[in-house]
């Protein structure tokens, strides 16, 4: 296993999973993440991000498809996953951090209201090696958490904001409108909401997110269990709540948050997108889904840069520290390990702040 995590007990070092949020570490220079994988299915990409070698791997949600109310079926279902031989070999060699999105919470496009989250909660976070005393296990408001890997200029900040458990109702148009308007032009049946103060966070999560966003960091990475950026595809996505989005916005101009880079899963599509909208620089956002899961009618998006693919894939995020300008890349990968599509940045070009 890479020592990236220091300190650290044996114990947790053996597991190779989760980690406590205020753990310093190694400044990683090659983040792997993905999202969608189902249990069920045989998961061959995994042999190939074994092959990458990775600092991290971040599962950035619908890590199994659970869709259930039945407590036992939802931890089989994880069980399942932690059987995969290739899994394995990724729990063994590779540290692991992990959000959940709808299915692995529950059900599908499901928000506060799912009447099993505190079971799910512990489901979840047993089967990730969540230590007993995490405050994601007993907070009223939400298993969010953060990692803090290297220091000062090479200090990476990984934000996991939890968009399920506070996450107010969607707002859903007719079925006349979907059928005869947003299915023919690859959208979902949902509008942003138009109630004053919904939110996919909750105040509680606001107020601790801030404080994140105003930790130094030379690289914050929002990880995203839904699509940040762009601004509105029918599906679930934080355009559905624009006051959250634009609260996230905001936020980084007013503290001057350097260097955010977001990465986000549940489409069943990969892509790339790039936003400046009365910002100081360029947010670039990288989907990848899934690990197993397709989906052929892509949704438009305005800011995608480039293609997508439905095919699987996962992401790709590389730092090289050694120039006095790190260079970034994002690279979406194929099961071959080929690239689909990619971004390459320096650092210095989403750090306008001094």
């Amino acid at each position: 296993m890479k020592q990236l995590v220091k300190p650290i007990t044996h114990a947790v070092l053996a597991l190779g999973l989760a980690f406590s949020a205020n753990t310093m570490a190694a400044a990683p220079s090659k983040i792997l993440f993905g999202s969608c994988g189902h249990q069920d299915k045989d998961m061959p990409i995994f042999d190939t991000i074994n092959k990458e070698q990775g600092d991290l791997f971040i599962f950035l949600g619908d890590n199994i498809y659970g869709d259930t109310n039945d407590m036992a079926v939802l931890a089989n279902k994880y069980q399942k996953l932690g059987a995969k031989p290739g899994f394995k070999t990724l729990k063994a060699n590779t540290p692991i951090i992990a959000m959940w999105d709808d299915h692995d919470f529950g059900q599908n496009d499901i928000g506060k209201d799912y009447p099993h989250k505190e079971q799910s909660r512990q489901i979840m976070l047993d089967f990730w090696g969540e230590p007993k005393s995490s405050p994601r296990r007993t907070r009223t408001d939400g298993i969010y958490t953060s990692y803090m890997y290297g220091e000062d200029e090479q200090a990476v900040h990984v934000i996991m904001p939890d968009l399920r458990w506070n996450r107010d109702a969607l707002n859903h148009v007719s079925e006349l409108e979907y059928y005869t308007k947003r299915k023919l032009n690859n959208q979902g049946p949902y509008s942003p909401t138009e109630v004053k103060g919904a939110s996919m966070l909750g105040e509680a999560q606001w107020q601790w997110l801030e404080q994140e966003l105003k930790k130094p960091a030379a690289i914050k990475l929002i990880a995203s269990s839904l699509q940040l950026l762009p601004d509105f595809t029918g599906w679930e996505s934080w355009a559905n709540f624009l006051e959250d989005r634009n609260r996230l916005f905001a936020l980084i101009k007013k503290h001057q948050v350097n260097g955010v880079i977001i990465i986000s899963g549940d489409t069943h599509w990969g892509e790339i997108s790039k936003y400046q909208q009365n910002l100081d620089y360029p947010l670039i956002e990288m989907t990848s889904s899934g690990l197993t899961e397709k989906w052929k009618d892509v949704s438009p998006n305005k800011h995608r840069v480039g293609d997508y693919t439905h095919n699987v894939n996962y992401g790709d995020l590389s730092i090289d520290w050694q120039q006095a300008d790190p260079s970034i890349s994002l690279k979406l990968k194929g099961i071959d390990a080929k690239v689909i599509m990619q971004s390459a940045f320096s650092l210095s070009s989403i750090s306008p702040y001094k």
